[in-house]
């Protein structure tokens, strides 16, 4: 049985992880660069050359278990990877477990937070992109990648970070109060009280990888210039993670590009800071 990590089978079990991580790689709709359905095993291969303890939290937050679920298969349409991942997600809400996701490309995300909204009513989703992803629908879908927040624009409390491009289409369905642009924030750090602020109740952290500057995450299907750091990324999750009730996360768009491992481990290191935040401040 491969592991996250390669950790200890014991710490692997579905039975007793604290956190189970769901694989859909799926990258029907991408419009550019493909191979976000490659990116499990980039991720994995690179988890596996980690060092396991984390230096800031002073963790090994694998002891509380961490468990990979038979991956999402379904790649039919648009419409079927919706509701498969939907339906999945709403069975694996009932098991009282940490639940976090991997694409693929950013439509998975759709299903998801649907199922988690109709959980949590009050939820806030804290969207961390390039792309404000706010279309009503695109190329004959609502179930585009380009769609990916639109339905939790409607739905939830949308807070978006580091955004940097957008169609005018998307307008009317944006919160410019709750929108941080990347060119606003930039060697910045006030706005993370008050972004921080915007999130009430229970949190959903959807983060498409091209939220970073494409000169340290050049492996995503559609690279913008002007990304963010990960210094800063890393210190306004701490925040988040430090002050709310994060109740799960997705991870999504990358797109490995072979030889270039830095991407693979940085997508790796983040997923596992982001749970040590989290067993750190909350203990689950």
């Amino acid at each position: 049985m491969r592991t996250f990590a390669g950790i200890e089978a014991k710490y692997a079990q579905k039975e007793t992880a604290a956190v189970w991580l769901q694989s859909i790689p799926y990258d029907g709709t991408s419009t550019w660069g493909k191979g976000a359905d490659q990116a499990f095993p980039a991720f994995l291969e690179a988890a596996e050359n980690m060092e396991i303890y984390d230096i800031e939290t002073d963790s090994e937050v694998y002891r509380n278990g961490i468990h990979i679920l038979p991956e999402i298969t379904e790649n039919r349409s648009p419409e079927k990877v919706f509701e498969t991942v939907y339906h999945t997600t709403k069975q694996l809400l009932e098991s009282n477990r940490f639940l976090t996701f991997f694409g693929g490309e950013h439509s998975i995300s759709i299903g998801i937070i649907r199922a988690f909204y109709e959980k949590y009513p009050d939820l806030s989703v804290l969207h961390l992109d390039a792309h404000t992803d706010l279309r009503p629908e695109y190329l004959g879908t609502p179930y585009n990648h380009a769609c990916a927040l639109h339905d939790a624009s409607l739905h939830t409390n949308l807070v978006q970070v580091g955004i940097r491009s957008m169609d005018t289409v998307e307008k009317p369905f944006l919160n410019r109060e709750q929108c941080w642009f990347a060119e606003e924030i930039a060697g910045r750090n006030d706005w993370m009280e008050k972004a921080l602020q915007q999130l009430t109740g229970p949190v959903y952290i959807t983060l498409d990888l091209d939220v970073f500057d494409p000169s340290v995450m050049p492996s995503t299907g559609t690279p913008e210039p002007g990304g963010l750091d990960w210094i800063t990324v890393i210190r306004f999750l701490k925040k988040v993670f430090q002050h709310k009730q994060v109740v799960g996360f997705d991870m999504v768009e990358l797109a490995p590009i072979p030889q270039l491992k830095g991407p693979d481990f940085l997508a790796a290191k983040l997923y596992y800071k982001m749970l040590s935040y989290q067993f750190k401040y909350h203990g689950k």
